[in-house]
């Protein structure tokens, strides 16, 4: 399992991936999650996957290899105009894999299951993000609800619904989503550090800020740790019942 989060703000897009891959407990794995394609000064598209690992590598392969096509009538990641064309692009993919393997997969009884958040901004029109299902179709966010989440998402969504507004600060922003997943790999050992954790700021044109975050990162240490006693104070601080 996985555990993937994107943010649409008005001060830029935030990205955040877990490593983990679990194929059983004694075949556990670091592999990323996270794909960036930048063209500074044109546009910027993040990719975040969670599903089979096999579907969701064939999927951004495929997408990669488009790069290369020297058909100037192809339409890859960095020549459609929007946004909502690079969704296209990768519900496109999506389809494309599914044609080539599905009757394959599914005779082995394994099911067709990825998912991938599509970020960013193209030169001439706002950021924006986009969750591309296994069907290839997908959906766009909005400012009242500027997120969204794939994978083991349950455990990590409250403190997101709580803090999270489209005006919020990148910063505080940052310390939510760091929250959402240290609560949810203290509650599934499916996902787990390092995270990948991007900052994209809206009409900069290329990638602000990428940073990989281990266990041992100071930061994320302070933050675990000031929010598991910060919890138990005010748990402790809280009335207990007179009706019992």
């Amino acid at each position: 399992m996985t555990y993937c989060v994107g943010l649409l703000l008005e001060q830029g897009l935030l990205f955040a991936s877990d490593t983990r891959t679990n194929a059983g407990v004694d075949q556990v794995a670091i592999s990323p999650k996270m794909h960036v394609f930048e063209q500074p000064e044109d546009r910027v598209i993040v990719l975040m996957t969670a599903g089979n690992l096999a579907i969701t590598q064939s999927v951004v392969n495929y997408l990669k290899a488009q790069l290369t096509s020297k058909s100037a009538s192809k339409k890859h990641l960095y020549n459609v105009s929007s946004m909502f064309d690079v969704a296209g692009l990768v519900g496109e993919a999506m389809r494309t894999v599914f044609a080539r393997d599905g009757a394959h997969l599914q005779k082995h009884g394994i099911e067709f299951r990825a998912s991938v958040l599509v970020g960013g901004q193209i030169k001439g029109e706002k950021p924006r993000l986009f969750n591309v299902y296994a069907a290839g179709n997908f959906i766009e966010t909005c400012s009242e609800t500027p997120y969204f989440q794939i994978g083991e998402t349950k455990y990590g969504k409250p403190i997101i619904d709580r803090v999270v507004k489209h005006d919020s600060e990148m910063m505080d922003a940052v310390k939510c989503v760091l929250i959402s997943f240290d609560s949810t790999i203290r509650s599934n050992i499916s996902v787990g550090a390092p995270i990948d954790l991007m900052i994209y700021r809206t009409d900069s044109l290329h990638a602000n800020c990428k940073k990989r975050i281990t266990e041992q990162d100071p930061y994320y240490a302070t933050v675990r740790k000031g929010w598991s006693e910060g919890l138990k104070e005010v748990f402790s601080a809280l009335p207990s019942p007179d009706w019992c």
